[in-house]
């Protein structure tokens, strides 16, 4: 493919993705393939000759599209949103034009220096003290930043290594040796809720260290007392606290952990504290939603992810670090081929020190796009938006009579059931009839949600975050509840 033929490619595939966004929301937003369909559609070697762009193409829409999950779909309301934007996917499409590989600032100066100062833009929009900008309000270099990972779990990985370094560091002000240490590194401990993302379970597994699940409180949020608690036991069995995450906004039911009681246990311990924001914390960006977060200010890191719900392509997950030290002492590894800057180092970061990969995307750019060709007021009424819509499904639930709210609605999120009182039988009847209600939504094909189990109870979860839906989409979402709700309650009580 030379210049011109790509000029007339690039042309028909942004019609084609102009197309696509046009006419997703007629399509069922669930596949209905079965696992292997594409094995047996497609060559099992890759093409000896070249192939044409137009049987490229002919396969995305006969092969490819029928096993797509339409996360773009202002029909779906699974999980959390991947909320991209057309901005964002032109910020992305020059990211592809320069593809560089941008470990360090030498590769390519504006892809490090962008990132500095859009994360810093990011960390205002949301209200993050100023421990965490890059640039101080004078100009100069802060100890704190932001960096871009790939995920909110990479981010889990990177911070807990940093924890680990301060653990050390720690361990060694007392007069212990490298040696001693690395015998009794299998006795650090970070604490988590029974509500917190398998991402800090993960994390645990990876570096090494021990991982405590503690028990969240009625409304499913980690506690001062629940904490403290744990970490005094463990300390009477020998081991060493070294990390807690607490998370704004669970992925179950968006609970906000007891941030500031935290807080005051970390302090007291010599913890650090990472909070995991990944999906509300872009609500920070309206300043409503800001007492919320009392006590965001006193951690050692803080993430959350544009891509969730924040109008950023995947992927782009923001992490703040408000002191970058340990995490640059624990991941900075020289090479003779990864020259430094010489002289002045003002503003010069080396993200390769920030994160697990050496080579890294320009993701800023994206971000950078979303930010101005949606402005802080636009982001701001795009949050707003979904919450009144998500407010407005809570009131139609209620209303309707049959349905449980069962945690509270604060973002996006609405997480409900169908009564017990509606439908004769156990409480294992009132579960396999609302598993059996996701289901029949879900096959039902003009919306699409999940369910989950909180505590040994079956309920619905679905999302309002879709970036170009409207609330004629909320409305089809109850009509398409309320239908597949009557149908079920009716086969059940005849059983």
């Amino acid at each position: 493919m030379d210049v011109n033929e790509f000029k007339k490619r690039g042309k028909e595939m942004i019609d084609f993705i102009a197309e696509y966004y046009e006419n997703v929301d007629n399509m069922p937003p669930m596949s209905s393939v079965k696992p292997g369909y594409l094995y047996s559609l497609i060559p099992h070697e890759a093409p000896e000759e070249p192939e044409s762009f137009e049987n490229i193409q002919q396969d995305i829409e006969t092969k490819i599209m029928p096993g797509m999950m339409h996360w773009q779909s202002s029909n779906f309301f699974g999980w959390y949103p991947s909320s991209g934007s057309f901005p964002a996917m032109l910020g992305d499409m020059v990211s592809s034009m320069f593809s560089i590989i941008g470990f360090n600032w030498i590769c390519s100066p504006a892809a490090t220096e962008l990132e500095t100062v859009v994360m810093d833009w990011l960390g205002k929009l949301i209200g993050l003290d100023s421990r965490f900008m890059a640039i101080k309000e004078d100009g100069t270099e802060g100890d704190g930043g932001g960096v871009i990972q790939g995920t909110a779990s990479e981010a889990h990985i990177v911070v807990m290594i940093a924890a680990r370094e301060m653990a050390v560091d720690r361990l060694k002000s007392y007069g212990m040796n490298s040696n001693d240490i690395d015998m009794i590194r299998h006795t650090l401990v970070a604490y988590f809720s029974d509500q917190t993302h398998s991402a800090g379970q993960k994390a645990t597994s990876i570096i090494g260290c021990q991982a405590r699940i503690i028990p969240s409180d009625a409304n499913f949020r980690l506690t001062k007392c629940a904490l403290q608690a744990a970490i005094t036991k463990d300390r009477q069995n020998g081991l060493i606290p070294f990390f807690v995450c607490a998370t704004f906004g669970t992925t179950n039911t968006a609970a906000i952990d007891d941030l500031y009681g935290i807080a005051d246990v970390a302090d007291s311990e010599h913890l650090w504290l990472h909070i995991d924001a990944a999906y509300a914390g872009a609500a920070l960006v309206c300043p409503e939603f800001r007492p919320l977060a009392r006590g965001i200010d006193r951690a050692h890191s803080f993430n959350f992810n544009p891509h969730k719900w924040l109008l950023t392509n995947f992927d782009c997950s923001a992490l703040w670090v408000a002191d970058s030290t340990h995490l640059v002492n624990a991941l900075s590894i020289e090479r003779e081929y990864l020259p430094k800057v010489k002289g002045a180092t003002d503003f010069v970061k080396d993200y390769r020190n920030w994160e697990l990969p050496l080579g890294r995307r320009f993701r800023s750019l994206k971000l950078w796009f979303v930010m101005r060709m949606y402005g802080a007021s636009g982001i701001r009424a795009y949050i707003r938006k979904h919450v009144k819509e998500a407010k407005w499904l809570e009131a139609q639930l209620l209303e309707d009579g049959r349905f449980e709210i069962m945690a509270p609605v604060v973002f996006g999120l609405v997480v409900f059931r169908v009564k017990s009182g509606i439908i004769a039988g156990s409480a294992c009847d009132v579960n396999k009839t609302n598993a059996e209600l996701v289901r029949r939504i879900n096959n039902d094909g003009r919306v699409f949600l999940v369910g989950t189990n909180i505590r040994g109870v079956h309920v619905l979860r679905p999302n309002i975050g879709s970036t170009y839906g409207t609330s004629e989409n909320t409305a089809l979402l109850v009509k398409v509840i309320k239908e597949c709700t009557t149908k079920v309650i009716a086969e059940y009580s005849k059983q």
